[in-house]
């Protein structure tokens, strides 16, 4: 391959704490040099000057593989919730998956947790994880068995694989769209108690810490199960959390008007879990922000509120939804590129998240502060989003996935 020198970018290495601007040298799909070294003769050179040059995003918990949509966003790899047809529960299935985006965007599977996504019975995990799963997921709902989640923790500890959950009470949320309260009640929408998030993140906890297993709960989205979360954390327990955008940004209001593509799962929630979920991430107790890509087609989306199908198109937008942090001095840059690159990485056991010497040559190029309008029709991929509309800053350039230029804007 041609080598490709960035001369003139600030270089943000979330993983190192190297911040500077400077070059760097990409060469036969690795990570050559970084410094201020002149390029060599025979290396194509792209001028980085007030652009970012950080890590390629790794985005975790994403629903379909959307090579397109992953490049427009910077993104790298992605880790493939086990919702597919049919669901990622057969080793076969797990390692097809592993190949879906190759070359262009890797894709890391998580091998469903239960036969068909049912909650009852186990799959085959360990086969699943010598396929090429980095982890086990509950898939877009909670498992409703205590019984059948103790023993996904405890069988799950033996690989020291990483249990994603949905944690919400599935008796509670049974028929849901919306989050209980006064607006949910004045639109007749059926609603579940935002504690449907909190009792199943206290069983989910409780079990993680008698067995000792490594829990992430993909998106936490209430100021009670934050609370619940911090305190296991620092009582040593093995739990992490995550969260999307449209969690600290939306509250249950951007569903009036009955905006069906404000129809998400977990459901939007109230101002005051809106802001908890904000200072969680200041605080570190969450600590991946993905995109939750889930397109759904015109057809699932535009029906009446409680018919539509809950999800959302994120890729292209998470760059620029999570610089919202920034500006608003919730997080430095470094910090909140850490929640999309290095801080993934490590809770998968993935490689990149890193610019360091040897690391493979994934990355991105962006402008910090170019405004542009988010526009759903525009988007590469499917469009569906509840911040259509919304002008944001923070446009990637470039995306090279090792040592290749895959997208420019």
């Amino acid at each position: 391959m041609t080598p490709l020198a960035i001369t003139g970018a600030r270089v943000i290495d979330p993983a190192t704490g190297h911040d500077a601007v400077t070059n760097i040298l990409l060469r036969d799909r690795i990570i050559a040099g970084l410094g201020n070294h002149r390029p060599p003769a025979d290396a194509d050179i792209i001028d980085g000057r007030g652009l970012v040059l950080a890590p390629g995003l790794i985005d975790t918990g994403v629903f379909r593989a959307d090579p397109a949509a992953c490049h427009a966003g910077g993104i790298t790899r992605i880790v493939l919730m086990p919702d597919q047809r049919p669901p990622l529960d057969d080793p076969a299935l797990v390692a097809f998956a592993q190949q879906m985006g190759k070359p262009d965007v890797w894709v890391h599977p998580l091998v469903a947790a239960t036969r068909g996504l049912a909650g009852q019975e186990l799959a085959e995990i360990g086969l699943g994880q010598a396929a090429g799963a980095v982890g086990v997921a509950t898939g877009r709902s909670g498992i409703a068995s205590s019984a059948v989640m103790h023993r996904l923790l405890a069988y799950s500890r033996a690989f020291d694989m990483v249990v994603v959950a949905h944690a919400e009470d599935t008796a509670l949320t049974a028929g849901a769209v919306a989050t209980e309260g006064d607006y949910a009640t004045r639109l007749g929408l059926a609603a579940a108690p935002a504690f449907a998030e909190s009792l199943a993140v206290a069983r989910d906890i409780r079990l993680a810490e008698a067995t000792g297993a490594r829990l992430h709960l993909r998106q936490v989205t209430t100021a009670e199960a934050l609370g619940l979360v911090r305190a296991a954390q620092a009582r040593g327990v093995r739990v992490t959390a995550g969260v999307t955008p449209a969690h600290w940004l939306l509250g249950e209001t951007a569903v009036a008007g009955f905006r069906s593509f404000a129809r998400l799962s977990p459901p939007l929630r109230s101002d005051e879990d809106r802001r908890a979920v904000a200072a969680a991430i200041a605080d570190g107790t969450i600590s991946v922000i993905a995109s939750g890509h889930d397109p759904r087609t015109q057809e699932d989306k535009r029906l009446p509120f409680a018919d539509a199908l809950p999800g959302m198109a994120g890729a292209e937008t998470l760059l620029a939804l999570a610089l919202s942090l920034v500006r608003d001095g919730t997080l430095t840059l470094a910090a909140a590129l850490k929640t999309m690159t290095a801080a993934p990485a490590a809770l998968f056991g993935l490689p990149g998240g890193t610019l360091s010497l040897g690391s493979p040559a994934d990355l991105m190029l962006f402008d910090p502060v170019a405004p542009w309008r988010i526009v759903g029709d525009k988007f590469v991929g499917a469009g569906n989003t509840p911040f259509d509309g919304l002008p944001v800053q923070g446009r990637v350039v470039m995306t090279v996935k090792g040592g290749d230029v895959v997208w420019r804007a």
